[in-house]
């Protein structure tokens, strides 16, 4: 599970982005709060998401996590999505509409050969390049604050798929890597793709598309 990612981008790199990947909208700095400097995102974060709208890819502030199945427990938000057969994510994904492109530079995961504090581990293309994560997103109406303060009202909401680990992440969480989109045909195809044409992208990045970064760890309490 990826509950951890970041979006570190100069904003030359956030020009290139928009420009490769033909994206449009309100200025970035606006969709993100003016906080694109080291900024790293967590469960229920809200973060710049990209969708397909009126014919053009527009970037909107969302909100990280689903809310969780009917009769499911916990009420904590559902931030990954690796089994995409269920009922539940089935919809989202069979409808363009609601699928989404999720910007990033590096994500992170526990490495599961620490103990506490246990170390995060980070892990990012090795050039740098940003990518992004096959999500989807949904409108959503309730509380997403906290008892002290509360959250109520209409949120747009999003999730991301998870898949197999490659090599790279496997040895270090050997549960699931998140789904990344890392060229313009993937992203056309994840956008406008039939749904099984978009799930044929649920797989392991390449070994050699991503790399461990130790000067970006942590440690978790």
């Amino acid at each position: 599970m990826c509950t951890l990612y970041t979006l570190r981008l100069s904003a030359w790199e956030v020009r290139n982005l928009m420009q490769h990947y033909k994206l449009v909208g309100r200025e970035w700095e606006e969709v993100i709060g003016a906080r694109n400097d080291a900024q790293e995102f967590y469960p229920n974060y809200e973060a710049p998401v990209v969708v397909a709208r009126d014919g053009q890819r527009t970037v909107e502030t969302m909100r990280w996590g689903f809310p969780p199945p009917p009769g499911v427990g916990s009420k904590a938000p559902v931030v990954n999505v690796r089994n995409t057969a269920s009922a539940y994510w089935r919809p989202s994904i069979a409808n363009k509409a609601q699928r989404c492109i999720v910007p990033a530079a590096a994500f992170a995961e526990p490495d599961r050969n620490t103990s506490k504090p246990v170390v995060i581990r980070w892990f990012r293309r090795p050039a740098g390049e940003p990518f992004f994560f096959a999500g989807i997103w949904r409108e959503w109406e309730g509380d997403r604050g906290t008892k002290a303060k509360p959250n109520v009202g209409r949120h747009k909401l999003y999730s991301f798929l998870t898949t197999a680990p490659n090599g790279i992440v496997e040895p270090i969480h050997n549960k699931a890597m998140p789904v990344l989109l890392m060229t313009p045909a993937d992203v056309e195809r994840w956008l406008e793709g039939t749904a099984e044409e978009a799930l044929e992208l649920q797989k392991p990045a390449p070994d050699d598309a991503i790399l461990m970064d130790p000067s970006l760890e942590k440690k978790a309490a």
